[in-house]
């Protein structure tokens, strides 16, 4: 159940972006208002994140997952009847709430069920689920959005409604107990930092970053953060307890997950553009190049997680960037043919696969049982902010460079467009980044004898 959920919400975040020009057809939208139909979604899902996790500390699991996936199928129907643009981006603002529980709760579920031998595993499977989406949301997308129109495409998701019979049989609805004051004020300020800065950062690339709608609403999350911080020290029951970031391994597996997202994202968003928009492949072609990638990430997932544990989970999760970041600068370098990006997608994808699992099983032998919730939304939260940021920077590079006729940073590039070689170019920085940040994971005691970060 948690895996179709999974992969399901997966599909619904990556499904549209090939169809967003048949939408600016019928709404006569221009391409910043479109860009609202996905940044909306990840803006609430990212914000929503990490408020489900604290919930999750006070609620049960299976009356929490319940109510997501009504609010997910309510945005869905929205979606597939909108006669108009503003409440198409109000359908998926309804359906990102929804679908922000899934991939904390199915962490937190496989965390809380599973013995710590075999949780390595269980999120293994997840992430695999994860990986599929993401290589068939596109296809999907483009598909289905071509043959039938994109209305269609919201129909299907609303199958996710199907999976409440399935949620009230696996998962347990016993609360865990926590009795201690929720900091609704925390969690507010927590999801406008992480909201505020998603926004800041999405306006800059389409209005640059010198526009007041940019640079105002990262401000503005820089001030929510600071009175967050604020918050949390003054608190005497902090949304987040200050003790998570004293411990080494959680600090660097939410700066680890935050900066693969980060690559991992820009790679699903950008090899799409260029092989449709450079190299002039159709949609439904160009979603075929994502396939493989997907493919390698869902089948190693899970093989990811026997190693969860042992002494060399670290090295794998830097073996894994060192391979993102090899293959962002084979698309540096190459990346011009649908072949060439088919091989460098795949190369993130497996990469990635090692990365997510071993980093999010880390992150939970770090957490003390009450405060797995919490712990894991922050994770969750920072993946998926990872995953609106990247393509928005690298987006704002990408059109910077395009502007002025530059050629490109790398000497070995191939690519007929330069500006999107600087781009994965800055992208493999980034994955080197997150190797050297990975470097502060170290192997967990897992047993009855582990001694996680208390408060």
């Amino acid at each position: 159940m948690l895996v179709a959920a999974m992969l399901l919400m997966v599909v619904a975040s990556d499904m549209v972006g090939l169809v967003l020009p048949l939408m600016g057809e019928q709404f006569a939208a221009s391409e910043a208002q479109l860009a609202w139909v996905v940044t909306g979604f990840l803006l609430v899902f990212s914000v929503g994140i990490p408020v489900y996790g604290r919930v999750s500390d006070r609620v049960g699991l299976r009356s929490l997952f319940r109510g997501a996936l009504l609010v997910y199928a309510a945005g869905s129907l929205v979606c597939a009847l909108a006669p108009t643009l503003p409440l198409l981006v109000l359908g998926r603002l309804v359906m990102g709430a929804g679908a922000a529980a899934v991939p904390v709760l199915s962490v937190i579920a496989v965390t809380r069920v599973l013995p710590p031998g075999r949780r390595g595993t269980g999120i293994g499977f997840v992430s695999a689920a994860g990986g599929a989406g993401a290589a068939l949301g596109p296809s999907i997308g483009g598909g289905i959005g071509e043959l039938l129109g994109w209305p269609a495409l919201f129909w299907i998701t609303m199958a996710g409604a199907l999976l409440l019979a399935a949620a009230s049989r696996v998962l347990p609805d016993d609360a865990p107990g926590d009795a201690r004051p929720f900091d609704l004020l925390g969690g507010v300020l927590l999801g406008l930092a992480a909201g505020l800065v998603l926004f800041g950062v999405t306006r800059g690339q389409e209005s640059g970053f010198d526009s007041p709608s940019s640079y105002g609403s990262v401000l503005a999350s820089a001030t929510a953060a600071a009175l967050f911080a604020w918050r949390t020290v003054r608190s005497e029951q902090p949304f987040v307890p200050p003790a998570l970031f004293a411990d080494r391994v959680y600090v660097s597996a939410v700066a680890t997950v935050f900066l693969a997202m980060f690559v991992n994202m820009t790679v699903l968003v950008f090899v799409p553009l260029l092989v449709v928009g450079v190299n002039g492949l159709g949609p439904g072609a160009g979603s075929l190049v994502m396939i493989p990638g997907g493919v390698a990430l869902a089948v190693l997932s899970p093989l990811a997680g026997r190693v969860a544990g042992s002494a060399a989970a670290r090295w794998w999760v830097v073996g894994g960037l060192a391979l993102m970041g090899a293959s962002t600068f084979h698309l540096s370098v190459h990346g011009a043919s649908p072949a060439a990006a088919a091989l460098g997608v795949v190369g993130v994808g497996a990469g990635f696969a090692f990365v997510a699992t071993l980093v999010t099983d880390s992150a939970a032998g770090a957490l003390p049982p009450d405060r797995v919730g919490v712990g894991m939304g922050v994770l969750q939260g920072a993946q998926f902010l990872g995953a609106g940021t990247g393509p928005a920077l690298i987006g704002a590079l990408v059109a910077a460079r395009q502007a002025g006729g530059h050629d490109a940073v790398n000497p070995l590039h191939t690519l007929a467009a330069p500006a999107y070689s600087d781009a994965f170019l800055a992208v493999t920085l980034v994955a080197v980044l997150g190797a050297a940040s990975a470097l502060g994971l170290a192997r967990r005691p897992t047993g009855p004898t582990a001694d996680p970060v208390r408060t």
